[in-house]
């Protein structure tokens, strides 16, 4: 039960019967009236229970997009119904307009629409629905909270699609001029020569043979599209903020815009989430679309407070290609001790894949190193150039172990990450 501004209002009115008559009998004789006055009211007002609710499915929406949940209501009682009705959206949803006033009458529906801009990626939900339903009067009004889930999931925006046609331009300029044509085991055809001692027999070309007077092998080289293999760190270092923007979101950017370009160049992907064990898992398909099997299961990820399982990267690595491969680590620079963690893990991939570190690094750094005003700014100043050559040092020695590195400001790592691919490819790594 509620009461409303209307019922404050009568009580106050009934007060001036008071002032001219003040007696215990004239105050029993009013709050009677009022109690009398109320019962009614709620005995014609509509139970919420006899309230039908159906939600459309909402499905996925891009962050920052809007979308309209739409919830139909159903009076299936025999009275008119007035009522209040708030859909129960979490505060990230960014629901305008939740609440509508309704009169419905006997046996017929309306439909209620909340526009959503969700400020937030992942899963957003709203569990019930409230109905406050009024009496003819409004002074007092019947409410229930009936459940009534909906579920709206948030992709990532996919800001550094806007660097995607460059870096094909780039990427398509290859074609024909591939630095690798190594002639010997693989799968792709390369040309025919004659037989000479120590050839495998299993190589001979009959046909081509029967047409000439000498033996003919055919010859391979290796494939050209590899396979890249993208590991983003969902440990407690992605939690980190960096120009008001977690760490995760923008590996998230950088994972998307690489496997994209990989996939246009003729390259399989596969996408692993982990820090202590395996959040989000995309395997390279040769059928459907592998930019919206990525941005569905990457929506959902969040920042694990807990430390990345290192040991274990190999091995999920492995399970996912036991061949050479481009391994790309999606990573911080500055969490924990590198010696412990990043640097073995490097040093065992490198032995059979071709590997790429990738990190963000705070701007603020750059900008605090330069401040030296006063004398905390200078305490605060040294900190960042501390930071910043610790990050140099283990940059370092990532190169000499054979990795590639890219260190740079958030929105400046998906187009170089792309660009190390595209350098890599050009050279005959990949």
């Amino acid at each position: 039960m509620a009461i409303t501004g209307r019922f404050v209002l009568l009580t106050l009115l009934g007060l001036a019967p008071l002032v001219l008559f003040p007696s215990w009998t004239t105050v029993l004789m009013i709050v009677g009236v009022l109690l009398l006055v109320v019962v009614i009211d709620l005995l014609l007002a509509v139970s919420p229970a006899k309230v039908g609710l159906t939600r459309q499915p909402l499905g996925s929406v891009t962050l920052e997009h809007q979308v309209d949940s739409v919830v139909t209501i159903t009076n299936a009682s025999g009275r008119t119904l007035r009522a209040v009705v708030r859909d129960a959206w979490q505060p990230s949803a960014g629901a305008r307009a939740s609440t509508h006033r309704l009169v419905i009458p006997p046996g017929e529906r309306r439909r209620m629409s909340v526009t959503l801009v969700p400020r937030r990626r992942g899963d957003l939900e709203s569990p019930h629905v409230t109905i406050r339903s009024h009496g003819p009067l409004h002074l007092a009004a019947r409410q229930r909270t009936r459940p009534l889930p909906g579920r709206l999931r948030v992709l990532p925006p996919f800001h550094s699609k806007r660097h995607l046609p460059s870096k094909l331009r780039k990427l398509r300029e290859l074609d024909g001029k591939a630095a690798v044509q190594i002639r010997g085991a693989g799968t792709e055809f390369d040309s025919l020569r004659d037989y000479v001692r120590g050839d495998d027999v299993r190589s001979i070309d009959w046909r081509a043979t029967a047409r000439r007077t000498s033996v003919v092998v055919r010859t391979w080289r290796p494939e050209r599209d590899r396979r890249v293999v993208i590991v983003l760190d969902t440990s407690r270092t992605a939690a980190a903020r960096i120009d008001d923007e977690p760490r995760l979101d923008t590996g998230i950017e950088a994972a998307l815009l690489l496997a994209v370009l990989a996939e246009r160049g003729g390259d399989r992907v596969d996408f692993l989430a982990y820090d202590r064990m395996l959040r989000a898992r995309v395997e390279s398909a040769a059928k459907g679309n592998l930019l919206g099997q990525l941005v569905q299961a990457m929506a959902p990820l969040e920042a694990e407070l807990i430390e990345l399982d290192w040991q274990q990267i190999p091995g999920q690595v492995r399970a996912v290609s036991a061949h050479r491969s481009l391994v790309v680590l999606l990573t911080a620079l500055d969490g924990g001790d590198p010696a412990d963690g990043l640097l073995p893990v490097v040093a065992r991939l490198v032995q059979q894949h071709v590997v790429v570190v990738a990190s963000v690094r705070d701007p603020l750094l750059t900008a605090m190193k330069e401040e030296r005003a006063t004398a905390s700014q200078v305490f605060r100043a040294a900190a960042a150039e501390r930071s910043l050559l610790e990050r140099a040092a283990v940059t370092a020695q990532l190169r000499q172990l054979g990795a590639e590195v890219v260190d740079a400001d958030p929105l400046d790592v998906p187009p170089l990450l792309a660009d190390t691919y595209i350098r890599l490819k050009a050279a005959g790594r990949l």
